[in-house]
């Protein structure tokens, strides 16, 4: 077998065991927590198509999708980094396949990405799992503000791409070292895309590398953090799965409109709607803050 058949075979092989495990979880914890109806809403599958076809284009899901969370209030703010993670998971899966399939990269270099990737998505997901509402929701906001940043400098080609499929010695430690700090972060709900286009850019590779990097790093990464989240119930079950009935589809849709769409605007947009985000989520930490200091206040007294 080629080594990308057996990238292939290994996504099909974990994405798989990933489906029967969440049920196989979901329906334990559905008992132990006596929630109520499970089926997404239509708001919830039209976040999913619209964040999807977003990320096939190279945009990102992630910043996007907290943002509408955000605007319609249908997801916790300590429950949006698993919701991000478990629901993106299955459409990330056919952006990966095309990707990987279509653009040429050195499978070195590809493999190793993707390997450090889940390696950095594995430790941050057990940590982001404990961590409390108000701790989220700072280190959410902290680094929307920085995903806006990188958008706007890939927006501005600060970063100049080069011409290279690979990178060998010490540049591939810096490569592999880049994707694990990008992959524990995705497991706080900043997506890994935009960060990574800049990596690979900032190493003398070909942007054009930087889709089946940044995709298929996701992709064997978020069913390993998205298992951890799922066993301790710290996601939105409806919401999860209407950004992935309306998200598959979606990906499948721009991958055939992709040429014709420029995105440019859209990344723009996409920059205001995160650092408005971003504002949101530090001042419902600061309001959580003032809750718990006037609930500390009437109990000394």
């Amino acid at each position: 077998m080629t080594a990308k058949a057996v990238l292939f075979a290994s996504l099909i092989l974990l994405c798989l065991y990933f489906a029967v495990r969440w049920v196989v979880l979901e329906r334990r914890g559905l008992r132990a927590r006596s929630q109520g109806r499970w089926l997404p809403s239509g708001g919830h599958v039209a976040i999913g198509f619209v964040t999807n076809f977003l990320d096939m284009l190279g945009i990102g899901s992630f910043a996007s999708t907290t943002s509408l969370f955000k605007f319609s209030r249908t997801v916790d703010d300590e429950d949006i980094p698993g919701t991000l993670n478990v629901g993106h998971t299955f459409p990330t899966l056919a952006e990966a396949l095309i990707s990987i399939a279509l653009v040429t990269v050195d499978m070195k270099t590809l493999v190793t990405m993707i390997a450090a990737a889940v390696a950095g998505a594995y430790l941050g997901a057990g940590v982001v799992a404990r961590w409390p509402k108000r701790k989220i929701q700072i280190g959410m906001g902290v680094l929307l503000f920085a995903a806006a940043t990188i958008i706007a400098v890939r927006q501005l080609k600060l970063v100049p791409g080069g011409t290279a499929i690979g990178v060998d010695g010490a540049m591939l430690g810096l490569a592999v070292a880049g994707n694990f700090v990008l992959g524990a972060l995705m497991t706080l709900g900043i997506g890994l895309f935009a960060p990574c286009m800049i990596l690979i850019s900032a190493l003398g590779m070909n942007p054009k590398t930087a889709f089946p990097i940044m995709m298929g790093s996701c992709a064997f990464l978020m069913p390993v953090a998205s298992l951890r989240f799922v066993g301790t119930g710290r996601y939105n079950l409806r919401a999860a799965l209407g950004l992935t009935v309306g998200g598959v589809p979606a990906v499948l849709i721009a991958f055939r409109l992709v040429k014709e769409l420029p995105p440019r605007a859209m990344q723009w947009l996409v920059v205001a709607v995160v650092i408005y985000t971003a504002i949101a989520m530090l001042r419902s930490a600061s309001r959580s803050r003032a809750v718990t200091e006037l609930e500390s206040s009437r109990d000394l007294s």
